[in-house]
C-alpha cells in the first residue's frame, strides 16, 4: 500500500468493519453467531475474531514489520517500534443487540504516542480519522468540536451510567448528568464521534484498554477538543477517557472530580 498513515488507518478500519458488518447482517437475519463470555465478563463473538483476523492479514501484507495489539487475539511482534491497536468491534453488546452504534477502531502507536487513528461505523456508513497536525476528517471533510461554553446547554454521553468497570465514576457522572441539558448512554465509540463532530460536549468511560481509546486521542484533539484520562493526563493508556470540547473542558472535568492541576491545557 502507498499513501499516508491517515489513508492506511482509514483503509484498515474499513477492512475490519466490513467483515464485521457481514456477520452483523447475518446475525440479525437469524444466522446466530457463536458467542462466548471472556474472563472479564464481556462477550466475544465469532464476528469479533473474524474481523480482527482480517485486520491482521492487512497489516501483515502492508506493514510486515509493525506489531499488533488486538482485543481478541493479543499481541504480535511485541518488540516492534510501532504497533497497531485494533478493536474489531467496539460495542459488542450493541452489536449483538442489533443497535447500530458499534464501530471498528484502529490506531498506529509508537510507544504511547499515537501516529494515526480511525473509527468506522459500518451500519451508518460513517468514518472519522485523524493524524496529529493533520486535522480531523469524516468523508474527506474537516470536522470540529462544538463551541458551547455553558454546562447547562451541554450534551453529555457515556456508555453505561452504572460504570460497572469503574464504579467510583458513577456518582460524579450522575451529578454532572443532572446539570446538563441532555444526558445519554449507550455511547461506546459513537459517543467520541459525537464529540469530535460537535454534536456532544462530553463522552466518557471509566475504564478502557488502549485498543478502545488510542484512535480517539488524535481524533478528539484534531477536531479542537480535549482528551484526557480520569486523572487529567493526556494519554490513551491511563484510567479511562474524558473527551470534551474545549470551552467546557475545565468545567466538565471539575464536575467529574478530575484532580486540580491534572487537567490538560
Amino acid at each position: 500500500m502507498s499513501g499516508s498513515l491517515l489513508e492506511a488507518a482509514i483503509e484498515l478500519a474499513k477492512v475490519t468493519g466490513d467483515v464485521a458488518l457481514e456477520h452483523y447482517r447475518r446475525h440479525h437475519r437469524g444466522e446466530r453467531l457463536t458467542v462466548e463470555v471472556k474472563a472479564d465478563g464481556s462477550p466475544v463473538s465469532s464476528a469479533d475474531r473474524s474481523a480482527e483476523l482480517a485486520a491482521r492479514a492487512f497489516i501483515e501484507r502492508y506493514f510486515p514489520t509493525d506489531g499488533v495489539l488486538g482485543e481478541e487475539l493479543g499481541e504480535h511482534r511485541p518488540g516492534a517500534p510501532r504497533r497497531w491497536c485494533i478493536d474489531p468491534i467496539d460495542g459488542t453488546k450493541s452489536f449483538l443487540a442489533g443497535a447500530p452504534l458499534w464501530g471498528s477502531l484502529v490506531a498506529l502507536v509508537e510507544g504511547e504516542h499515537v501516529l494515526a487513528g480511525a473509527s468506522y461505523f459500518p451500519v451508518t456508513g460513517e468514518l472519522i480519522a485523524a493524524v496529529p497536525g493533520g486535522g480531523c476528517v469524516t468523508a474527506g471533510v474537516p470536522v470540529g468540536a462544538s463551541s458551547i461554553a455553558d454546562l447547562a446547554q451541554a450534551v453529555v454521553v457515556t456508555t453505561d451510567e452504572r460504570f460497572p468497570d469503574a464504579p467510583e465514576c458513577a456518582g460524579p457522572w450522575r451529578e454532572l448528568a443532572a446539570r446538563a441539558r441532555v444526558a445519554r448512554t449507550w455511547g461506546d465509540c459513537f459517543g467520541y464521534y459525537l464529540v469530535a463532530t460537535g454534536r456532544a460536549e462530553l463522552m466518557t468511560d471509566g475504564k478502557l484498554s488502549p485498543w478502545d481509546a488510542a484512535c480517539f486521542l488524535p481524533i478528539i484533539e484534531e477536531s479542537g477538543g480535549v482528551f484526557s484520562d480520569w486523572d487529567g493526563r493526556r494519554t490513551a493508556f491511563g484510567r479511562g477517557v474524558i473527551a470534551t470540547n474545549t470551552p467546557l473542558a475545565g468545567a466538565l472535568r471539575r464536575a467529574l472530580g478530575v484532580p486540580e492541576g491534572g487537567a490538560p491545557t
